[in-house]
């Protein structure tokens, strides 16, 4: 549950984009809207990861184009230059504001929203709160320390970021979710002050419900902004504010908030660049077609951007489910959003075996993969590449968005093939502390000379010749 969520296109809120490959239609949708678009890999069997048609599916990505990435940087040096007055500037232009024009809501008033929860919502949310924290609390990372050889002792000692800053997607939605996903593993990594940025919706106010989370998680202040002034707030401060700048951000966005991220990239620390949401789900009878379409739409409800494919051994499974998608649709409350999402990114991936669909898997490296076969776990097993993996009946991507304490913030584009998703370690960092005494630098005396030699650099030999010179003053 990362990247652009449906909204208006704006470098304050997130955005739904472009158009998916085109490919033979499968079954139409009650709007007319062709759903679901075939691609039939069963001839290709073993080589199914290696078709063209498959490569040119999962060729994607997470970075925004050229323009975006330019405005981005415009936006950003006025938020360097001008402070609060060019964030306040940008949420007039692009929307995301308070309609009373403040910017910052400080601990005070985001404690009051808590207590003002009802308590359904409350109730909720500090589940939520807890099942992420005992996930979270074993992932803690323990300092180490290695005796390389007599007298080379180096020690890993895990220190954590100190000041986190997190964007939590806004504007037609809010998604107090996300807030959760990113500020409880800072506070279990030991960050010591963490700001939120959030952007308003289009009446100007912010969601109660994501202001509750923010009081109950006791974050220091939440900036009501969007987009790439939102980061740029979390990058440069708000010193009129009392803001000062981050040394990470994390957290999904549409492409202008990816886009400032990957422009700070040198001089903040990210976490992930974040594309649309995507899922995948490998499925074949005895699976519900229902479900299957149910977990689709799931899927695509994310935005008109968003990926939702299903990869099965069955042709007759596949229109099945193309059929309940079809059904579901009928009734849907967004039905235009899921209908246009579906039609211009949704697929159904035909394989010969799930071997194939393995390959196909780990090919596309989805940001959320279910599997809903009779023997899943040899499946799973043959998994590299995804974000996050939902496995049997009764394990619903919602599940994880909301409720497991599994972390919904993951890599999208395919960097699931070589990222995975946001977790303590994210808001921290391993300090090498290297101990050496004399026993131990004469080990390693000719190690250094002869490769300094090799490589030219004579000063780094003469720093350790210096040492053992009988004239010179032993520093042990």
């Amino acid at each position: 549950m990362t990247a652009q969520q449906a909204a208006p296109t704006t470098p304050a809120r997130e955005e739904a984009g472009a158009p998916g490959a085109a490919g033979a239609p499968g079954a139409t949708g009650a709007t007319g809207t062709p759903l679901l678009t075939r691609l039939d890999l069963r001839a290709a069997s073993g080589d199914a990861a290696r078709d063209a048609r498959l490569v040119a599916l999962a060729s994607r990505g997470a970075v925004p184009d050229p323009a975006v990435r330019q405005g981005a940087r415009a936006i950003l040096a006025d938020v360097e230059r001008g402070g609060s007055a060019a964030v306040a500037d940008a949420s007039r232009r692009f929307g995301g504001g308070l309609a009373d024009g403040r910017l910052v809501l400080g601990r005070d008033e985001l404690g009051k929203a808590a207590d003002d929860l009802e308590p359904p919502a409350r109730a909720a949310l500090l589940a939520a709160i807890a099942n992420v924290r005992r996930f979270a609390e074993r992932q803690r990372p323990v300092s180490t320390v290695t005796e390389i050889i007599r007298g080379v002792e180096i020690q890993r000692r895990w220190v954590p970021v100190a000041r986190v800053g997190a964007y939590v997607p806004g504007g037609v939605a809010a998604y107090p979710s996300s807030l959760v996903m990113t500020v409880v593993p800072a506070r279990v990594a030991g960050a010591t002050s963490i700001v939120v940025a959030s952007p308003a919706g289009p009446d100007g106010s912010v969601n109660p419900v994501l202001l509750g989370a923010a009081g109950l998680l006791e974050v220091d202040a939440l900036i009501v902004a969007g987009g790439a002034q939102a980061i740029g707030a979390l990058a440069f401060g708000l010193p009129d504010e009392g803001i000062e700048p981050v040394d990470l951000i994390v957290g999904p966005g549409n492409a202008w908030v990816t886009a400032a991220k990957l422009e700070l990239a040198g001089r903040t620390a990210i976490d992930l660049p974040a594309g649309p949401s995507e899922g995948m789900v490998v499925a074949e009878p005895p699976a519900d077609p229902l479900r299957i379409a149910a977990d689709l739409i799931t899927q695509a409800e994310h935005g008109t951007d968003s990926p939702a494919i299903l990869v099965t051994t069955s042709e007759a499974f596949g229109d099945a489910v193309a059929h309940a998608v079809d059904d579901l649709l009928a009734s849907a409350p967004r039905r235009e959003i899921l209908a246009r999402s579906l039609g211009e990114h949704g697929r159904i991936v035909l394989v010969a075996d799930l071997d194939a669909a393995v390959a196909v898997v780990n090919a596309y490296a989805p940001e959320h993969l279910s599997i809903d076969v009779e023997d899943p776990e040899p499946v799973v097993a043959g998994i590299r590449n995804a974000g996050s993996v939902f496995v049997g009946p009764w394990a619903p991507e919602s599940a994880g968005d909301y409720a497991t304490g599994a972390n919904h913030v993951l890599p999208t584009g395919g960097l699931a093939r070589g990222c995975g998703a946001l977790d303590v370690e994210t808001f921290g960092k391993f300090i090498q502390v290297q101990r050496i005494s004399r026993e131990g630098l004469a080990a390693l005396r000719p190690t250094i000379t002869i490769l300094a030699a090799a490589e030219g650099l004579d000063a780094h030999a003469q720093a350790v010749e210096i040492r053992f010179r009988e004239e010179a003053k032993d520093p042990a």
